[in-house]
């Protein structure tokens, strides 16, 4: 499979450079603070793989970490370099230029959201576990099932009639499309949107042991523009990061998982 039309129209935008610093700033606390609970110490060498215009590679070099970004959008790859990132690269997660096990761990915040198709996921997969090191970390992101249905009701959009289709499209296979991609990019583009145990089962069996699987926003995600700073808030989203019966009940998953 290759990126659709909507993929490529959609990050030429340029909308992803700002997102995690604007609306999404819950989401980026959120996953840093979970990555500096399961990385291991810097400076080990995380490959940061869809990496984007680069925030969470320039936090981890901030924090001294060696740092390596592969993304498939010449934009992003730039705008990374520009901002900090030495070491940014044109790469696909399903075939990386990288030698066999050799990062400490390997971040997929991103790569298994536009790959519909479960063969393409599982590559996408077994290429971060060939890159990581014995003992190694990989840390998969991946958008709820449900995350639509949360964000529509949130933000008042559901009574739109092509929203709510989408919306229910969603629901019955996991694939997003976005109707109107020119029109209204923030209705996001071509996506895969995960049940929590599939998204288990899918990093599992790439031979990740030890698979955790936790909410990054939680129920916040129902609330637009939660505060990322007020420590009650996020108080309850650890509480409830890995409670079964909400677990689906956010915007994004966060798997992460071991090499033996």
């Amino acid at each position: 499979m290759s990126f659709d039309d909507a993929f490529w129209a959609h990050y030429e935008h340029g909308l992803e450079r700002d997102r995690l610093a604007t609306w999404a700033r819950l989401e980026y606390a959120r996953t840093l603070e979970l990555l500096g609970r399961f990385l291991p110490p810097p400076p080990a060498r995380v490959l940061d793989v869809g990496g984007g215009p680069g925030r969470y590679a320039v936090a981890l070099i901030e924090r001294g970490y060696d740092v390596a970004l592969i993304d498939p959008v010449e934009l992003h790859v730039s705008q990374a370099r520009e901002a900090g990132v030495p070491h940014a690269v044109l790469g696909d997660a399903r075939s990386l230029d990288v030698g066999d096990a050799s990062a400490d761990a390997v971040l997929l915040l991103g790569p298994l959201y536009h790959l519909i198709e479960p063969g393409d996921r599982a590559r996408a997969l077994s290429e971060a576990r060939r890159a990581v090191k014995p003992g190694g970390v990989v840390a998969v992101a991946a958008i709820s099932r449900f995350a639509s249905a949360i964000d529509g009701i949130g933000r008042g959009l559901i009574g739109d009639a092509e929203f709510a289709a989408m919306v229910a499209a969603d629901l019955d296979s996991g694939v997003h499309r976005n109707p109107d991609p020119s029109g209204r990019p923030e209705w996001f583009t071509t996506a895969y949107f995960h049940e929590p145990d599939e998204l288990r089962r899918e990093v599992a069996a790439a031979g990740f042991t030890d698979v955790d699987v936790l909410a990054v926003e939680g129920i916040a995600a129902a609330v637009p523009h939660a505060d990322p700073t007020s420590a009650a808030v996020l108080d309850v989203i650890r509480r409830l990061e890995r409670e079964p019966a909400l677990l689906g009940s956010t915007a994004h998953l966060l798997a992460v998982g071991r090499t033996g």
